[in-house]
């Protein structure tokens, strides 16, 4: 495989149930321990845009090609300030972001560069779900100014796509590297899909959507 698109395409295809199960409206339910209410929401959030700033600022620091160094950094810089926006939003001035979602534990893992850029792919595949969720609470709860902005939050995710997949293109030089870098993305989806699993079923809620 040499193609980022069709290295995308098969990753959503390998993982389409944990990734519908990510956008779906349990997902929320998970993320918030069973409290959908608009402070839990933005708490969940801001745990996960931290996390986010961390790890890609982890990656940036000691990244040794330039250009997954710059694309690293740059999104650092984007999960940097989705955090402080998101904490300006929040009720409580002193809430400070704890628990390591497994998902960033797994990326944090990961030191290799052909797969760090893979699992970057899969943890954006994971991140759009949610942040849909996101936006669909706030539209559902009259509140469009705050949709608006995570929808830009989902734009800058798109850009991010983007990003890791031209880097894709300039760190995979064989058929082992794409392959070791799907395996990091499937990777950083199923530690999300996991923990959303281990979730719900520790609140007695059946991870499957009700359809």
């Amino acid at each position: 495989m040499t193609d980022s698109d069709a290295f995308v395409e098969a990753v959503s295809e390998d993982n389409q149930t944990a990734l519908s199960r990510l956008g779906s409206s349990k997902s929320l339910y998970a993320d918030t321990g069973g409290e959908i209410d608009t402070e839990p929401v933005l708490e969940a959030t801001a745990d996960a845009e931290y996390a986010a700033w961390q790890t890609f600022r982890e990656w940036a620091d000691d990244e040794g090609d330039d250009e997954a160094h710059a694309a690293f950094e740059a999104t650092a810089e984007e999960e940097q300030n989705h955090y402080e926006t998101v904490d300006g939003k929040l009720d409580d001035d002193e809430y400070e972001p704890s628990e390591v979602p497994q998902l960033h534990e797994y990326l944090r893992n990961r030191e290799d560069t052909v797969e760090r850029v893979g699992a970057l792919v899969g943890r954006i595949l994971a991140s759009q779900r949610s942040k849909d969720q996101v936006v669909g609470y706030f539209v559902g709860d009259a509140d469009p100014q705050t949709a608006s902005l995570f929808r830009g939050f989902g734009e800058d995710l798109d850009d991010q796509l983007e990003r890791a997949k031209t880097l894709l293109e300039t760190v995979c030089d064989s058929d082992e590297d794409w392959d070791r870098a799907q395996e990091a993305a499937s990777g950083a989806i199923q530690a999300a899909y996991d923990e959303y699993v281990e979730t719900l079923e520790g609140m007695g809620a059946n991870p499957k959507p009700v359809c």
